[in-house]
């Protein structure tokens, strides 16, 4: 791994071991990381009321995009993986969906992350759903063993995605799916905002071009390939968002000009299937 791809994972690591303690800043349109601050956000992003009541105490941060378990047509019985899972949020409501006769994995490269979701887990009874210690490049899944792979604003912020997919594509059982929320952008971002260490860790100068990330995916062996949802980053919740202000502090560059910047950022959802 290059120093630079090392940078990159060190900080995100430190900034989610902070979240997962409490402190630190959500990817996507966010505050400081809290409970009220965290449902308002979900409920934005696609969560419904009763959702997040069935979610445990603790599991919800408010570190989303999109609901992807809402659009991942789960069903009773199926094997669920999801990249990035954080405190656990979709990865419990998804264990409602597959019952269970079903299986949840989330992995996590945060070991706090990973502590915190399995003492959630433990707390509700949640039996059905397992949280690993590891990297989304280098997943500790066995090959075509699963039949769905989610994800929550989690893949942008790898430094190296053309490898996360291909390793989605390699653990997904012949005609398994994808289904992603994430961060894309529809037009390059100024030097300024691309090579600043906040705009990574906030989601946005990690992001790639929409064009780019579906070719991704698509290089990856799936087949399918579809955007079935987008919608633009909040410009108005943008402007609030910490990340932003240390943005201008870094940067320079005002903040009105952020906000603009800010159109330019996509919410997206994405399907793809392993066809073989």
């Amino acid at each position: 791994m290059s120093s630079e791809k090392a940078d990159i994972r060190r900080m995100v690591r430190k900034n989610y071991a902070e979240v997962a303690r409490g402190s630190g800043t959500c990817c996507g349109p966010s505050a400081p990381c809290g409970s009220t601050t965290a449902e308002s956000i979900s409920r934005s992003i696609g969560y419904n009321e009763e959702e997040l009541a069935a979610a445990p105490d603790g599991a919800n941060l408010g570190l989303g995009c999109g609901n992807p378990v809402a659009l991942a047509a789960l069903k009773p019985g199926d094997v669920v993986l999801d990249l990035g899972s954080g405190a656990g949020l979709d990865c419990f409501l998804a264990a409602q969906k597959v019952g269970p006769a079903g299986h949840v994995i989330g992995v996590d490269m945060t070991p706090e992350m990973v502590e915190k979701a399995r003492a959630n887990a433990a707390k509700a009874g949640v039996t059905n759903v397992e949280f690993r210690l590891g990297e989304i490049e280098h997943l500790p899944v066995a090959d075509s063993s699963v039949d769905v792979v989610i994800s929550n604003c989690v893949i942008n912020l790898s430094p190296d995605k053309p490898q996360v997919f291909r390793e989605a594509f390699r653990v997904l059982k012949p005609d398994g799916r994808l289904m992603v929320s994430d961060i894309v952008l529809t037009t390059v971002l100024p030097p300024q905002i691309r090579d600043s260490v906040a705009a990574y860790v906030g989601c946005i100068s990690g992001a790639s071009l929409k064009q780019d990330y579906l070719a991704m995916i698509t290089a990856a062996g799936f087949r399918d390939v579809t955007v079935v949802g987008e919608e633009r980053f909040p410009v108005d919740l943008a402007a609030n968002d910490p990340t932003v202000w240390v943005l201008v502090r870094d940067t320079g560059i005002p903040a009105t000009e952020l906000s603009r910047l800010a159109n330019s950022v996509l919410s997206v959802k994405v399907s793809a299937r392993k066809r073989v």
